[in-house]
């Protein structure tokens, strides 16, 4: 992971003090409301329902041990003990005091965290797939990629004030688990016909109130171009998104408006200009930024190790957590851990002090210091010998995180919702809990095999919910709340959008529907057939008529 240098250290600390006093000068009625907003968002602080939430950048999601131990010590000193992964891969902490914040700030830059464009009108941080450098079929690793364009944006003096945030993300892995085709950008590492790695850029991507799948900008852009073909995009953006209304402010928006190629046209053009110019990558700064990814001192190990098949053999829940959270990795005797934060009765992402710093032991134990944010709010510890997954779990399973439930239907996406957000119609926590507890069989979670479940409390879609292969969205009809269900979406590689099937539910009906529509596809499913393709395959009509079938 990037490592500070003397002007990273200096800048922060710069910004820091700045901040502070900045927050002194408001909390003295120097500043009023409306002159501190645009200062509290450039430094992540939002104010929600219940008090100020403050998000926390983690790029690419990496995290070592040493910032899991920051995070875990400003959660009992300056929160109620707890933080929450979000599916941008960063940490949120929803109750710090406001006088606190800079203090909270000054903590983070001690181990060279931030919070710098987690919030406004700018380039937020960019994202990639969690198992990035570590998996067996991915083209190349995507976080040096990752890194470089969050060099580029930081404190870019022309995006800094965009029509509407605007947020990148990097896919190397064959299996896309970043969402890379709902963002403003998606980057795609690809391979031309000489046999040449470079990028395939999307544009327009985005869920919110009106979402849209990406569209192709640049087919092929090689390596020393990424930088000026993403500037190009922005500034076609930056120039021409509406900025008179912010639901007409993405770039979702003017993509569509304009159409994919009269907007490639303006971009190309844009492009052209600036194609070899300033910011064209040289082969010394892909190598520095390279650097800072280099492989593990790895072992040389062999695969399936006596130790493992033993205790796979003798141990059932083991072996139920080793097939659902462990996965293949590029080097021999080696393995990807995922480990679980979805428990009934506990928020999806939400983490306690204790399980930070439980989770950094365990970092410097089992995978070289370090851990992964994934955008299903789960954590990854990427580098653990197989001859020690036996003893990674049963310390797991001591502390209750050894829930092996990584992808099933209980595995939920789930926005903070109306417990937190000012924003939100609906609460979103207690419609995961309940439906955890509708399908509490680990055996028949199995049966129903990998199917994603996302709920959003309001229209803003911080749930992911319109690419849930089951979606939930919390709506406001006359001061009550009630929830509108979604079927056929996913962020995967062949990205597609949920259909409503029909009018909203309440609270206590949400079990039963998703009973339902699993009751339907389990009827229907053809041998080895996932949610998604069953859906794809017999259409919306079979779930609509089962689910307001007691209704008529």
């Amino acid at each position: 992971m990037y490592v500070y240098d003397n002007y990273d250290h200096q800048m922060q600390a710069d910004r820091v003090a700045l901040f502070r006093d900045q927050t002194n000068r408001y909390l003295q009625g120097k500043l009023s409301e409306a002159e501190f907003l645009p200062l509290r968002l450039q430094n992540g602080l939002y104010v929600q329902r219940l008090a100020p939430m403050l998000r926390i950048a983690v790029p690419y999601g990496m995290l070592s041990a040493k910032q899991l131990r920051q995070l875990a010590h400003i959660a009992r000193d300056y929160d109620k003990g707890y933080g929450h992964f979000t599916t941008r891969q960063n940490f949120q902490f929803n109750w710090p005091a406001l006088e606190d914040v800079p203090e909270i700030l000054a903590k983070l830059a001690e181990v060279e965290m931030h919070a710098n464009q987690t919030s406004g009108n700018c380039i937020r941080n960019t994202t990639t797939d969690q198992f990035a450098g570590v998996a067996p079929d991915e083209l190349e690793d995507a976080r040096p990629w990752c890194e470089i364009i969050r060099q580029w944006s930081t404190f870019h003096p022309e995006f800094a004030y965009l029509p509407r945030k605007f947020k990148i993300a990097v896919c190397g892995t064959k299996v896309d688990q970043a969402a890379t085709q709902v963002h403003d950008i998606g980057v795609y590492l690809t391979r031309n016909e000489a046999g040449e790695i470079g990028f395939r850029v999307l544009a327009g991507g985005g869920l919110g109130r009106t979402p849209h799948i990406g569209s192709e900008v640049f087919e092929f852009v090689e390596k020393q171009h990424l930088l000026t073909a993403l500037e190009a995009i922005l500034r076609v953006y930056n120039r021409e998104g509406r900025r008179d209304n912010k639901y007409k402010a993405r770039i979702k928006i003017l993509v569509k408006e304009t159409g994919i190629d009269a907007f490639r046209d303006k971009v190309m053009k844009e492009w052209l200009a600036i194609k070899d110019g300033p910011q064209t990558l040289t082969e010394e700064e892909i190598a520095r930024c390279k650097s800072f990814f280099t492989q593990p001192d790895y072992e040389q190990l062999d695969n399936n190790p006596p130790a493992l098949t033993e205790a796979l053999g003798e141990n059932a829940l083991f072996a139920a957590w080793h097939d659902q959270n462990v996965k293949q990795h590029k080097q021999d005797g080696y393995a990807i851990v995922t480990v679980s934060f979805k428990q009934t009765g506990v928020a999806p992402g939400d983490v306690t002090d204790q399980q930070l710093d439980y989770l950094a032991e365990l970092a410097e134990h089992y995978s070289f210091g370090e851990v992964r944010v994934t955008h299903h709010q789960n954590v990854v510890l990427a580098d653990v010998r197989q001859d020690q997954l036996f003893d990674l779990w049963q310390k797991l399973h001591s502390k209750s995180l050894g829930s092996h439930n990584l992808d099933l239907l209980t595995d939920i996406i789930c926005c903070p919702g109306g417990d937190f957000c000012a924003l939100a119609n609906a609460k979103s926590i207690p419609i995961a809990e309940s439906i955890q507890r509708q399908f509490a069989d680990h055996q028949e979670l199995k049966e129903i095999g990998d199917l994603r479940i996302n709920i959003s409390g309001c229209m803003n879609a911080c749930g992911h919910h319109h690419v849930g292969n089951i979606g939930i969205l919390g709506v406001d009809k006359k001061g009550e709340e009630f929830y509108q269900v979604s079927l056929g979406g996913s962020s995967r590689n062949e990205a597609s959008l949920g259909k409503i099937i029909g009018p909203a539910f309440a609270q206590d009906e949400i079990p039963l529907v998703i009973r339902k529509i699993v009751d339907v596809y389990r009827q229907h499913r053809q041998e080895d057939e996932d949610f998604l393709a069953t859906y794809k395959r017999v259409g919306i009509d079979p779930f609509k008529e089962q689910v307001y079938a007691s209704a008529d």
